[in-house]
Parts: C-alpha cells; structure tokens; sequence
C-alpha cells in the first residue's frame, strides 16, 4: 500500500500522467477541428488544409534544419557547462535565425509560385505564404526554447505548452475558419504556430536567459557538424515525406476530383489521432530502452515486450474502430463524408502493419544509423508514390489506402530482414 503511494506521488508518475492528458487534449482539439472543418468547409476544405499542412511540415523541418533531437541531447549534456552550453545555444540560435530568415524570403518573393505548387493554378491563397513567412522566423524560435528546456529535464514546462498551444490553436481556428471559411483554415496553420512563441519565451525565461547565453563569438563549426545526422535523418522523414503526400494529394484532385482528396484526407486525421498513441508511447517508453540496450539479446526483449502488450491491444482496438467505422464518420465529419468508410479496411491493415514497423525505425535513432535509415525511408517514399499511382488508376480513390498497406507491409518486411538479428 505504501509502495502504491509512493508511486503515485513520483515526479515520473506526474509527469506521464501530465504527458497523457496532454496527448488526450491533443486528439480531442485535433477532432473538434476536423469537424469543423467537415461541417464549414466540407471535402474540398479537407483536401486544401491537408495540402497546407504536408506542405507545413515540410517547411517546419527544413527551417529548422532538423536540429530537434540535437538540441535536446546537447542541451542536456551542457546544462552543467555554462561555456559549452553558451556555444551551443549561440551557434544552433543563429543558425536558425539565417535559415528562417532566408526560407522565410523564399516564400515571401514566390508565393503564387508556391500556390501554384500546394494548390494549383485555380486557387488563389498566394497571401497565405506571405503571411507564413512573416511568421517563421517566430515559430523557429519557439521550436527551439521547447527543445532547450526540453533537453534541460524541464518536462512539465514542455507539457503545459503543447497543452495551451493546443488551446490556442483550436480558438484561433475556430476563430478563422467562421470568419474566412478556407482562407481562414489556411492562415490558421501559418499563424497558431507562431503565437506559441510568446508561449515559450514566458516559460524559458524561468530556465536560462535567452540574452545572456546568446553572442556571436560563440558560434562554433563543430556543433554544426555534430548535428549533421540528426539534420539527415529529420530532413528526408520531415521534408521529402509530407512532400510525397502531397504529391500524392495533388494527383488525386486532378486525377478524382477534390471531394476524393478530401475522403484520403479525412482518414488520414482519424489515423493519425489514434497513431499519436502509439508514437507517443514508443517514444517515452520504448525509446530509451533502445538506447540503453547493449547487445542484440536485450534489443530483442525489447521489440518483443512491444509486440506481445501493445501491438495486440492496438490490433483490437482498430478492430472496434473498423466496426463502428460508419458512426465515428458521422460523429467525426457529416453524413456528407460518409464515403470515407470505404477506406477504413486497408487504410487499418496498413496502420497495424505500420505500428509493427515503427518500433523497428525507431532502432535507427537509438543507434544513430543515419546510412541506414535514410536508404530505408528513401526507399519506402518512393514505393508509396508509386504504388499509389498505380493502384489509385485500378481501384480509384480506394487505391490509395491498398498503397499505404502494401508500402508499410513491404516496410516491415524489409525491416524485419535488416534486424533479424536482434529479431529472431
């Protein structure tokens, strides 16, 4: 009995308690939006807000030169050595300062170019990558004091952010879209996150001061160099893979019409809600013990304790959501969006196929196999694409979900090979 409160009063309990309300908000703003979207804007709404959002990603990741991950080992490792720590913020703030500031110009001089691009000629939202620009060098900023005072151990800080960005970004969105329909849900995903920064300068300003750590004499090559394989490995996962979709995307609008696209993008949120389960969970539990593993023996239990708790439970559960597949679109969308239905089977089988897979990826960031994973990942965009061409012209817009299923279980095959070892 003792024992149980003792448990219930750690910081560790607390923490994951905190991190899990913080998912579950997330998942509910994250639905409450797709309705509104549904409702406002209807299928072709959901296919230009997919569009903005892939091409969001993509943008994110390359802005921020996939210095994530870096910041937070680095930071974490410095936090003791103030010298250290002072080149480390310096060289990784101005680094990002000039990328922003020059993506961000990009943007700004070719924004019908980029609408052309995102949305085709027909639309007109060239505005909104104006006001993106504009915006990015403040969202650059704002990633990088999370990942700072991440990597400082500063767990509960990181949480009530993403819990009031999430809050934040469903009031403006809802805000916007009310107001200026499409346009509305557009500018949202280029101002919400910016307004975070304001966000994280309040609750970094309590860790470390921002001016103090911060001068040009300290910017240092070789943190540069460090960093260099988190950049590979963030750049082909977070900027050619939302480019892909949305490649995909296109080719469905031109190909299927724009009600279609917006079907695919309907599932995909509804995938991707229930997937943040199981990422969130491989990524503060399985994680780690990845890292901690010292031979194949203890990787081993490690992938096998995934497979014989977590993937059966999800396994069920997407049995429950194929089930009431109907009733969660209705609950979800409108009536309208009731063709998204006949995606969910191959769109779940790839999803179990995928969450067979990812703990297997997650293995490359443990052991930090950069060669590794980006032949591999390379190799899965490229058969999405392609798959998704050929099966989208067979089966129309059901051919998409058979692409994801076939990418993810050629994924886990191929994976499954290159890590027998630790495997089987």
């Amino acid at each position: 009995m003792n024992f149980n409160r003792e448990i219930f009063k750690s910081s560790l309990f607390k923490v994951t308690s905190l991190n899990s309300v913080s998912v579950v908000l997330k998942i509910i703003t994250g639905l409450i939006s797709s309705k509104i979207i549904a409702v406002f804007l209807g299928a072709p709404g959901m296919a230009l807000v997919g569009n903005m959002r892939n091409f969001f990603t993509s943008m994110e990741t390359i802005s921020t030169l996939g210095f994530q991950n870096g910041i937070v080992k680095y930071s974490a490792e410095n936090q003791e050595n103030e010298s250290e720590l002072k080149k480390v913020i310096s060289t990784i703030f101005f680094s990002l300062i000039g990328a922003s500031i020059i993506f961000g110009l990009i943007l700004f001089l070719f924004a019908t170019n980029w609408n052309d691009e995102v949305f085709g000629s027909d639309f007109s939202y060239g505005f909104v990558f104006k006001i993106l620009a504009l915006t990015l060098p403040f969202y650059v900023i704002n990633l990088f004091l999370i990942s700072v005072i991440n990597g400082f151990g500063k767990f509960k800080a990181v949480i009530f952010i993403n819990i009031f960005g999430n809050l934040i970004g469903l009031l403006v969105s809802i805000f916007l879209i009310y107001r200026y329909n499409v346009a509305g849900a557009l500018i949202s995903i280029a101002i919400t996150p910016a307004l975070l920064f304001f966000l994280s300068l309040f609750y970094s300003s309590k860790e470390f001061s921002l001016t103090k750590n911060i001068s040009l004499s300290s910017f240092n090559f070789s943190i540069i160099k460090n960093l260099s394989s988190y950049s590979i490995m963030a750049l082909v996962y977070g900027f050619i893979g939302p480019l892909v979709y949305l490649a995909i995307r296109n080719y469905i609008i031109e190909n299927l019409g724009i009600d279609q696209a917006g079907y695919w993008s309907a599932m995909e949120r509804i995938s991707s809600n229930y997937l943040l389960f199981i990422s969130t969970l491989l990524s503060v539990y399985f994680l780690p013990k990845l890292v901690l593993a010292q031979n194949n023996l203890e990787t081993k239990k490690v992938f096998w304790s995934y497979y014989k708790t977590i993937l059966p439970v999800f396994i069920l559960c997407l049995s429950f959501v194929y089930i009431f597949r109907n009733i969660i679109v209705k609950i979800l969308f409108t009536e309208d969006m009731l063709p998204v239905s006949n995606l969910f089977f191959w769109q779940l089988v790839g999803d179990v196929f995928k969450a067979s897979s990812i703990i297997l990826g997650y293995q490359f960031f443990a052991k930090k196999m950069t060669k590794a994973f980006v032949i591999t990942e390379i190799f899965s965009l490229t058969t999405l694409y392609f798959s998704s061409i050929y099966f989208v012209n067979i089966f129309q817009i059901e051919g998409i979900v058979i692409a994801h299923a076939f990418t993810y279980g050629i994924y886990l095959l191929v994976l499954s090979i290159y890590f027998r070892r630790s495997l089987f």
